[in-house]
Order: structure tokens, then sequence, then C-alpha cells
């Protein structure tokens, strides 16, 4: 896939990254973290081309089939698809819609060494997640570069526990969405995921558990959930197709749920019943002969059938 999804939220996290000049944030917004609410929503990088179109008609396009949340994938300069905070939050609740979850990567560039402390960019993420009315902001990657260093990972991590002390102090929690390297590298002989779930706080920190990304490496969620109950709140609901190179050049593409090798449905329900699961976001990349719409629309009707 030429415009892959790591590509796409690497170059978003370099735009990010530009804004840490910004004035210093005066924090006075106290929340209290709802109680979770089981949902199913989509992932908006699943209708990626339409949004950069025309967010507004594919948005309406989404309501029309049924969604009642959305998951952010742009987040840029304080604005979400090209709209302001108060003007994305109006857009989506003039639909009927609302958006429990985004992701924005957070980096090393997001932490201000001398200061101790995060960078107003970062400070600003947070914010704006809390006015939308998030329960999650999540990042969906982390700098490759750590993938081989074992120390810089435990500091990254450390990272995403402070950044979850941000969160939860404006009625949140942050949020980690795995790809494929976690179930390949190893640190120290042990393996990235399991790293990241053993210095990770539950309290502060929720693991977005994506099952399609890890299955070309041989990552299987069933294994994972069971291994870690109550770890994966939410969860990108995704199927998997064999094809010569794959996205993520593992030898799989992404496709209709049902239609893959994955088995989402027995996972979701595994994941609701050992893990707490109640926040389940389809994603779907790449269609198959068919449009991102159409795609959206058959997930939302088989989905619904599953009793989740």
């Amino acid at each position: 896939m030429l415009n892959s999804r790591r590509k796409f939220i690497k170059q978003a996290s370099l735009v990010m990254a530009g804004a840490g000049l910004l004035p210093k944030v005066i924090w006075s917004r106290s929340l209290t973290l709802n109680t979770p609410k089981q949902l199913i929503g989509i992932q908006l990088y699943s209708v990626r081309s339409d949004m950069a179109k025309n967010p507004l008609g594919t948005l309406t396009e989404l309501a029309k089939m049924g969604y009642e949340h959305v998951e952010h994938a742009n987040y840029i300069d304080r604005k979400f698809y090209g709209y302001s905070p108060s003007e994305f939050k109006k857009i989506l609740g003039d639909l009927g819609l609302a958006m429990p979850s985004g992701h924005t990567v957070m980096s090393m560039k997001h932490w201000d060494p001398i200061k101790k402390d995060f960078t107003n960019a970062w400070k600003y993420t947070i914010e704006d997640a809390a006015n939308l009315g998030q329960t999650y902001v999540i990042s969906p990657s982390m700098d490759e570069t750590l993938t081989k260093n074992y120390d810089g990972l435990l500091f990254q991590l450390d990272l995403f526990n402070k950044s979850g002390e941000l969160c939860k102090a404006n009625g949140m929690k942050f949020g980690y969405h795995n790809h494929n390297v976690e179930f390949v590298e190893k640190l120290n002989g042990t393996l990235m995921y399991d790293l990241i779930l053993q210095h990770t706080n539950p309290d502060l920190v929720i693991q977005q558990l994506d099952f399609g990304n890890m299955y070309g490496v041989g990552g299987r969620a069933k294994e994972w959930i069971i291994k870690y109950p109550g770890r994966f709140a939410s969860l990108h609901v995704k199927d998997e197709m064999k094809v010569p190179v794959g996205e993520m050049h593992d030898g799989f593409d992404s496709t209709l749920l049902g239609d893959g090798v994955v088995g989402p449905k027995a996972l979701c329900l595994l994941a609701k019943k050992i893990s707490g699961a109640y926040h389940f976001i389809i994603e779907q990349e790449s269609y198959q002969n068919r449009t991102p719409l159409e795609c959206a629309k058959i997930n939302l009707d088989r989905m619904k059938t599953w009793g989740i």
C-alpha cells in the first residue's frame, strides 16, 4: 500500500511536533471519567480518501448508515480534518455522532527534558481531546528506533504513564495501538508487546488491540487477550486476507469482517467477556474493488448481528 498508515501517522506527528512553541496552557478543567458505555464505531482512516475530499459529506454518509461513533486519525495544528475543536464537535453533534477516541502520535518530541514536562503541543492535544468529549487519547505508533533500544523503550513507556496522568486530570485515559513490529522485536530477550503491557499502568494506559495488524507476523489476538485479561478496553476490529505483498508487507490485507482468516467475531466476544472490552472500532484499509464507504456499511451491518 503506497500511502501506508505508518507513513501517514509519521507525517502527521512531524506536523504536530512543530506546534511546541505555543504559549503555556493554564489548566482549569476538572473532569471525571464517564462510566464505560459499550459502543461500535469506525476509525476514520478507513475512509481517509473520502475524509480528505469532503469530511462533512463523509461523516453525513456514515451517520446515515447507522454509525453513532467515530475515531479520528487527523489532528494537525489543533484542527480535526481542518476544523477547530469547537467546529468539529458541532459538526459531529449535528449529525448525531460522538468521538470517544482518537489517534495522535505521541513521540519523544513531545517531552521537554529540561523542564521535565510535556510540550505545549501535547498539552493542547489533551485539552482538545477533552473538549471533544473523548474517553481515550491513543497513540497509534512510537518512534521506530525504540524497537532496538531497551532503555529508550522503557523511557517512552514511562512517558505513556505520565501522559496517562495528564489524561486522567482531564477525565480521560491514554492508550496505545499496536501495529506488527511489537510482535516481532525482542529487547533483552522479551517480546516488545510484553514489555509494553508490563511497563504501562493499566489504571492510566489502555491498550487498543488491533486484531489484523499482528496477524501477518504470527501474532494471534486470542493469545494476548487470555494472557492479559482486562487490559484491552478498546479494540480495532479487523479481518485479514492473504495477498502477495500486503499493507504492511507481511502478506496480508485487511478485508470485510468475516471474509478473512482472523475470526473477529469470536475475538470481540472473548475480549468483551474477559478483558472488559467496550469500544469496538471497525477498521479496514484495503477494499477489494469496493469503495471505502461501501465497506464501512457492510462491516457495520455484519457487526450488528454479532451480539456485541
